[in-house]
């Protein structure tokens, strides 16, 4: 097959972070009818449905990037896509629980692969100039599907769902097995000693770097599109649960990439928490008040939508090599899967014992935190040669 251009091949890619992302979203847009069948298990085993995928990520993160640099990218993200397409059409038939189950932790191997290896090969296949753009569009997979999920999802049966999914895998697989360049043929990067390449990643000031960035915009990200929408008077709930996803993916799109032509992604990640800030004291002020609490949550996730891109960008701006860049991909899946995991219950917990006040002083901390971080980071690479 001819080659395709680069940003075609960039595109596809996306695509498959879109397929990705629809591992987490049909299942949340499906959850009603799972309860139907699956909810003679418990409500913390209808929940584990939804929530394995990600503690996937959470355990084998690091562990997904050593071995995408080992076995090669276009391999990983071809076999996660056929796996993917093939549990989704498992999935499809309703299984026992327990099939189920083990098709989500699959899934969830099938995800990670995915996400570790899509900004990886983005970042080696976009031109330099178009690199800032390239690694905003990957970031914006997320909300951009559950965006088309929350459109379709009403419009057909769960089992066709399922099958839509399975189809849009398989033929994705397909294409990019025609398409992608070969894996490079250097040695394998060798797999002993987990442990200390754990360590070893995450003493390093470039790849630890944008994962430790990304998990602060996890833990606000996802937790403010949950606790925001209910606390807002019902005649803006809808405008602001749809607007603010949609706000933080144009912002990124636009604003972000052209500031990424003047700003390294480090800084801009930092300008993005700095400007975040704002956005959580309107919040915070105008708690209840419909245009205010919408004002607030468009302006923070406008900023917070910048961070996002911005920090996918700094994956290859801090990491030359393919190997390294799938090890800090790996390191961002982690830690973002973590911010995930615990953002939503811990600021749901000081929202009840604190109140809006204390959410945003603990929003305003990891925003700062975020800062910090990077300066810390940004030093040590001064510091030392890595």
């Amino acid at each position: 097959m001819r080659a395709l251009p680069p940003m075609v091949l960039v595109l596809l890619l996306w695509f498959a972070g879109l397929g990705a992302a629809a591992q987490f979203g049909k299942i949340s847009i499906l959850y009603e009818p799972l309860r139907g069948t699956y909810g003679g298990y418990g409500e913390v085993a209808l929940g584990l449905v939804v929530s394995i995928v990600g503690m996937v990520g959470l355990i084998f993160g690091t562990t997904a990037g050593l071995l995408v640099a080992r076995v090669g990218p276009r391999r990983a993200i071809v076999a996660a896509l056929a796996a993917g397409a093939a549990m989704s059409a498992l999935q499809s038939l309703f299984p026992s629980y327990p099939l189920m189950l083990a098709s989500r932790i699959i899934e969830g191997a099938s995800h990670l692969a995915i996400v570790v290896v899509g900004p990886t090969m983005i970042a080696a296949l976009a031109p330099e100039a178009k690199r800032p753009l390239a690694m905003t569009l990957w970031s914006s997979f997320f909300g951009v599907t559950y965006a088309v999920l929350a459109l379709i999802g009403p419009l057909v049966t769960p089992g066709g769902l399922f099958l839509g999914h399975a189809g849009f895998m398989a033929g994705l697989a397909l294409i990019l097995a025609a398409t992608l360049p070969a894996d490079p043929k250097a040695a394998p990067a060798p797999l002993a000693n987990l442990l200390g390449q754990h360590a070893q990643i995450y003493a390093s000031p470039r790849l630890a770097a944008p994962a430790m960035g990304f998990f602060c915009y996890t833990f606000l990200y996802v937790a403010v599109l949950t606790l925001l929408p209910p606390e807002t008077p019902a005649a803006q709930r809808a405008l602001i649960a749809a607007g603010m996803p949609l706000a933080s993916i144009a912002v990124s799109l636009t604003l972000g990439v052209w500031l990424l032509r003047h700003l390294t992604p480090v800084r801009l990640v930092q300008w993005g928490y700095g400007v975040a800030i704002p956005g959580f004291v309107l919040v915070w002020l105008f708690w209840g008040n419909g245009a205010g609490m919408v004002l607030g949550g468009f302006w923070l996730s406008a900023a917070l939508g910048i961070v996002q891109g911005a920090s996918f960008a700094a994956i290859p701006e801090l990491n030359a090599t393919a190997q390294d860049r799938a090890r800090a991909a790996g390191a961002v899946a982690q830690l973002g899967n973590l911010g995930t995991t615990s953002g939503t219950p811990v600021l749901a917990a000081l929202l009840a014992s604190a109140g809006p006040l204390g959410l945003a002083l603990a929003a305003a901390i990891l925003c700062m935190l975020g800062i910090g971080l990077h300066a810390v980071q940004a030093k040590r690479r001064l510091l030392r040669a890595d």
